[in-house]
């Protein structure tokens, strides 16, 4: 099965938390957390998971760590 990515620009220290689809696997994330101590990624991956409707364990940012734009793979769980 193909991995899944998905690809996010994201804004920290934003007024407003938001998620902002602008393709099928391309996301602008607006984040309330500033970027220290991996908080706006965690907020990030809250977001998407709750935008997504998965536990935010099954998600995980496989690039772009401590960058504005992000990679994130959305983990299968075999069944």
């Amino acid at each position: 099965m193909p991995k899944k990515i998905l690809v996010v620009r994201v804004q920290p220290k934003s007024s407003r938390q938001e998620l902002i689809p602008i393709s099928e696997t391309e996301f602008k994330a607006r984040l309330t957390s500033a970027p220290e101590k991996g908080q706006a990624n965690k907020e990030l991956l809250e977001l998407m998971a709750d935008y997504l409707n998965l536990k935010p364990s099954r998600l995980k940012i496989i690039r772009g760590g401590t960058s504005r734009v992000k990679m994130i793979e959305i983990i299968e769980i075999d069944r």
